[in-house]
């Protein structure tokens, strides 16, 4: 329809106005959660090359019971449409999974991955609305619940069969201190520091691995997924290059450790070393401190939290009972973001900041 002039008129049949945003992007949150779900498949072919087939049987039990929980929560309690095609229960299920040692039963797999649904993420109202990381979320109720499943590792490089020895002297056979661990119990050994041998050396000959092998992630024990650095770092490139996380937390946290091991081992390069390449740091680090929902906005907000959870997992690693932190030091800063957010909040464009006021002897200003 148009007037003499020839333009088109418009009318209030043909004007539509919608809810912001207005300008869309091809990215959506299921694109996203299926990339970072693809990022870790390099992880997870290290972690069945490392532990066999029961590795893979733990994950797909972890990824079924965050999937069940997901459904059964949105359909028969909060009753609205099921989002599990999204990826984010999968990718959480994904998550703890490669957080759990491959030695546990097959049920707190399960139990786990339903938790960390129900615990740490639904019960907050879903997606991008907990306030924790849901997979640690789980991770920290099962070691509190279980701490002897959870504290049974698995020497990297024993192909695992889908049942293990139930007799404890064939358990202990094959069962192994992680790094860390070890790194825990000989800190303080009067024997060692008499010998005046280097404390990563001593674990190195005891554990017969070097610094390639813990890059690599074969030959010593850890959780499933934080043993290969190495297939890490491919996931998290991946992750760069498709513009979904940035380095600013990941790398904070990175430096926070490295620098506080170099200081507090009097400048020893090989311990700080042996401190980046050991425990669920890159895992925690490039796949957990970066979501999305439970990690601060803008650059600074992330750099500082990057900072608290490498100080808080060196705390835990060096001062604490567990031999590592990372679990807690992402979970406990993950309750700090909406005071990073608000100290770190930009200041809107064309808002100038008022100038304080004076305050004039009553006197003086009489004059």
């Amino acid at each position: 329809m148009s007037d003499n002039s020839g333009y088109p008129q418009i009318t209030a049949n043909n004007l539509i106005v919608n809810n912001s945003p207005h300008i869309q992007s091809p990215v959506t949150i299921k694109s996203i959660m299926w990339e970072v779900n693809l990022a870790l498949v390099p992880v997870i072919i290290m972690a069945i090359y490392n532990f066999g087939l029961r590795a893979l049987l733990i994950i797909l039990l972890s990824v079924l019971g965050a999937v069940l929980a997901e459904y059964l929560i949105q359909v028969f309690l909060r009753k609205i449409p099921t989002t599990i095609s999204d990826g984010s229960a999968v990718l959480t299920g994904l998550l703890l999974a490669l957080c759990l040692p491959v030695a546990i039963p097959y049920w707190i797999a399960f139990v786990g991955g339903f938790i960390a649904i129900a615990l740490g993420k639904q019960v907050y109202g879903g997606l991008g609305q907990n306030i924790f990381n849901p997979a640690h979320v789980a991770r920290a109720i099962l070691l509190a619940s279980w701490p002897v499943y959870m504290n049974t590792w698995l020497k990297s490089g024993f192909n695992t069969s889908l049942t293990l020895p139930t007799t404890v002297p064939e358990i202990d056979a094959i069962t192994t201190a992680t790094p860390l661990g070890l790194l825990k119990e000989t800190a303080k050994n009067p024997d060692l520091l008499a010998s005046g041998q280097s404390i990563i050396q001593y674990i190195f000959e005891t554990l017969n691995i070097n610094f390639s092998d813990l890059l690599l992630g074969i030959n010593f024990s850890g959780s499933i997924g934080e043993t290969s650095k190495l297939a890490i770092l491919i996931g998290a490139f991946y992750l760069l290059i498709r513009k979904h996380i940035n380095l600013y937390a990941p790398g904070a946290m990175l430096a926070t450790v490295f620098v506080g091991t170099y200081i507090y081992s009097n400048c020893n390069i090989e311990y700080s070393m042996f401190h980046i390449l050991t425990g669920g740091l890159f895992l925690g680090a490039f796949f957990m401190v970066t979501d999305m929902v439970t990690s601060p906005i803008n650059p600074l907000g992330k750099i500082i939290f990057g900072v608290g959870c490498g100080a808080i997992t060196l705390l835990i690693r060096l001062k604490g009972g567990y031999p590592e932190g990372v679990c807690y030091s992402i979970l406990i800063m993950n309750a700090f973001v909406p005071l990073i957010d608000k100290l770190c909040k930009p200041r809107r464009f064309g808002v100038v900041k008022p100038k304080p006021a004076v305050v004039t002897d009553s006197k003086e200003a009489s004059k």
